[in-house]
C-alpha cells in the first residue's frame, strides 16, 4: 500500500434509511402516502421514529429528496420477493444451429427439416447456415433457392425474423416460431 488513507466506496445496493440519509431537506411522504412537505432530516427521523417505522428515500436525485415512512424490513422482503417472481417468469429463447449445403441431398434436406420443425415447435429459433466452400460461391443462386426452399416449407409454424444475408463464404438466416 501507498500508506494513503483508505477510501471506502458504498456499495451500489445499499438503501437510503434513516441515518443514511445525508440531505439537509426532504420532501417526506407519510406511511398511507399522504404529503407531510418538506422537512429538515432531524424532524423527518423524528418523525418516523415517532411511528416507529423506518425513513426510506425513494428518490434521491429529486430536488429536494423525497423520503416515505415505511416498515423497511417489510418494504426490502417485497421487493426481493417480486424480483424472484420476475426471473422465475423470464423466458429465456434458445437459438439452435442447422448448417445446410447448397449441394445438400433430399433426405438429409427432409432430416435437417424435420429437426427444425421440432425445435420451432418446442418455442426455440433456429439459425440456418450455410457455408459455400471452394467454387461453389459462384453458384449463389443454388444456395438461396435451396435457403428459401427451407423457409417456405417451415412457413406454417414459424416466421422469418432475419432474412438470408451472404458475410463471406455463409449465409445466415434465423427462423422463430410463431407467437401462439
Amino acid at each position: 500500500m501507498f500508506g494513503g488513507e483508505i477510501i471506502t466506496k458504498k456499495p451500489i445496493n445499499e438503501d437510503l434509511v434513516n441515518e443514511a440519509i445525508r440531505f439537509k431537506e426532504v420532501l417526506v411522504i407519510g406511511p398511507n402516502g399522504e404529503q407531510l412537505g418538506v422537512m429538515f432530516r432531524r424532524e423527518a427521523l423524528a418523525k418516523a421514529e415517532e411511528l416507529e417505522l423506518d425513513l426510506f428515500c425513494v428518490a434521491p436525485n429529486a430536488q429536494p429528496p423525497v423520503c416515505k415512512i415505511l416498515d423497511y424490513g417489510k418494504h426490502r422482503f417485497e421487493s426481493q420477493k417480486k424480483a424472484r417472481e420476475a426471473k422465475k417468469n423470464q423466458h429465456v429463447t434458445e437459438v439452435k444451429p442447422l448448417r445446410l449445403s447448397p449441394v445438400i441431398d433430399t433426405h438429409d434436406f427432409e432430416t435437417k427439416l424435420k429437426h427444425a420443425r421440432k425445435w420451432l415447435a418446442d418455442g426455440m429459433k433456429v439459425k440456418v447456415d450455410m457455408r459455400f466452400r471452394g467454387r461453389l460461391i459462384t453458384r449463389l443462386d443454388v444456395g438461396k433457392k435451396v435457403m428459401n426452399e427451407f423457409m417456405e416449407s417451415v412457413s406454417d409454424i414459424a416466421n422469418v425474423e432475419k432474412y438470408p444475408t451472404l458475410e463471406g463464404n455463409m449465409m445466415h438466416c434465423i427462423i422463430a416460431p410463431k407467437k401462439k
